[in-house]
């Protein structure tokens, strides 16, 4: 784990000196000195008077700005790792403070003092002062993103601040109730038990989960020395953020990846399987919003046919909003193109028996409920354009499980719930595999398939693939 965490350390550092220099030397040559061509001859005159008189012994290819400026950043970065102010952001530490200015300032008077004082000593005399003072606002500004994965998830859609947790045993004045990961969530309930009642805590997160969205779950373990295995892979399999308080030093039987720290005469255990959470959200959600863009531009043009289609031969409105299940249980409003009569989605109930799918899919074959020219519109995914709005708010990603209704919600077991912890899609594994099957468990196979495989790659081949099999497929889409 220390050699893990030190090589997480040392490519931060290695992002750091990249980007970091990359953005000093493009400013320096485009706003410090800009167009002066003078200021960088005289520049250079200071660097080699100092070389003959201080260090002779390093040769002229070693005297350039850009070499000055890239070790200047190499000793300002050291500085800054070995403050206490720029560590990993810590969700098992107490901070209280959760303003954006708490990091940035003391950033910002390290690096300021270290670039001046860079300038002073190497005699860059020739600079701008307006841009230096601009320069000094920039970096810090960057240190931030890259030290806090929560601040770029909340820029770019996901707030963990707006996350909700449970708790079970967890006393009211218990101090850990001050820790980071809790006191920037949102406690929606505190259910008391007998600590060993293990039943009860499947089943209460069951029920729980299907009615609203959990993103963490603390168990108060104290006086407990065993947790069972079945349990401790019922929590793996939830892929959620899972905290454990106890008194004695737990042991698991079960290989775990988790990070543990002793508060209070009380051990507590941190085991974060939340897949597209951190890091693997951002470049997560950087794919989809490239992909965004890209699809923007190929369909909006279908999209507006479709549009104007459906209004001129069936009414409007010929966009809709379907309430959908998403990430962790948290309800959104789908976009939708209308392929079916105005409030067809109320007569569900009366046609069930019609309904030829398994679990909570619900398909009739030559359902009389879909207007002329709407089997052509979900045949192609044309219907499903509009979700790019989704993915835009945040809601969706390209590639996901598909997200069903919240009634259907009935139909999940702590299996099958599995597939709301990762964002739904518009397309997935079943899409280029079986995307007309109306069999739910083939639905989930593929789904859980996705989940434990999850990469970037997964997902750029899950695109690739997907034109593919719209045009291969002869039945309408789901």
């Amino acid at each position: 784990m220390k050699i893990y965490n030190l090589s997480k350390y040392f490519l931060r550092f290695l992002v750091l000196q990249t980007t970091i220099t990359a953005i000093t030397i493009w400013y320096f040559d485009n706003y410090l000195i800009g167009d002066y061509a003078d200021g960088f001859v005289k520049i250079k005159d200071n660097l080699f008077e100092d070389r003959n008189r201080f260090y002779p012994f390093v040769t002229n290819d070693f005297i350039k700005i850009d070499i000055y400026l890239a070790f200047f950043v190499f000793i300002f970065l050291i500085i800054l790792y070995l403050s206490k102010y720029y560590s990993y952001v810590n969700d098992l530490s107490f901070t209280v403070n959760k303003n954006i200015l708490d990091d940035y300032i003391p950033i910002y008077l390290i690096w300021t003092a270290s670039f001046l004082s860079f300038l002073q000593l190497f005699r860059f005399d020739e600079v701008s002062r307006f841009h230096t003072i601009v320069l000094t606002f920039i970096v810090p500004f960057i240190l931030v993103i890259f030290r806090n994965s929560e601040f770029v998830s909340s820029i770019l859609g996901r707030n963990p601040t707006k996350e909700n947790f449970i708790c079970f045993n967890l006393k009211t004045d218990s101090v850990f109730r001050e820790l980071r990961i809790l006191t920037f969530r949102n406690e929606l309930a505190n259910f008391t038990s007998e600590i060993e009642d293990f039943s009860f805590y499947k089943n209460t997160i069951e029920g729980f989960n299907k009615e609203n969205e959990i993103n963490i779950l603390v168990f108060d373990f104290s006086d407990l020395e065993f947790i069972p295995d079945d349990f401790i892979k019922y929590l793996i399999n939830l892929n959620k953020k899972i905290l454990i308080i106890s008194n004695p030093q737990l042991t698991f039987s079960t290989n775990l990846v988790f990070r543990t720290k002793r508060i209070s005469n009380k051990s507590i255990f941190y085991l974060n399987n939340d897949i597209q959470y951190g890091s693997n959200y951002i470049a997560k959600r950087l794919l989809d919003i490239f992909c965004l863009i890209f699809f923007s531009i190929i369909y909006l043009p279908i999209a507006i046919v479709a549009y104007f289609y459906i209004s001129i031969s069936d009414g409007r409105p010929a966009l809709i909003k379907q309430t959908r299940v998403g990430l962790h249980g948290k309800n959104f409003k789908m976009y939708k193109f209308r392929t079916m009569k105005t409030d067809s989605h109320l007569e569900r109930k009366g046609l069930e028996e019609l309904n030829t799918n398994t679990g909570p899919l619900f398909k009739i074959k030559n359902d009389p409920r879909i207007f002329k020219g709407g089997n052509f519109l979900r045949k192609y995914s044309i219907d499903e354009i509009p979700q790019l709005l989704n993915v835009l708010k945040g809601e969706m990603s390209v590639v996901g499980p598909r997200p069903l209704f919240p009634e259907d919600n009935k139909h999940y077991d702590e299996n099958y719930i599995r597939r709301l912890n990762v964002m739904p899609g518009i397309t997935g594994l079943l899409q280029i595999n079986e995307r007309n099957t109306g069999d739910f468990k083939i639905w989930f196979k593929y789904d859980l398939e996705y989940i434990e495989n999850w990469n970037l790659f997964l997902d750029l081949k899950i695109i690739l693939l997907t034109p593919i099999s719209i045009f291969k497929s002869k039945a309408s889409g789901i």
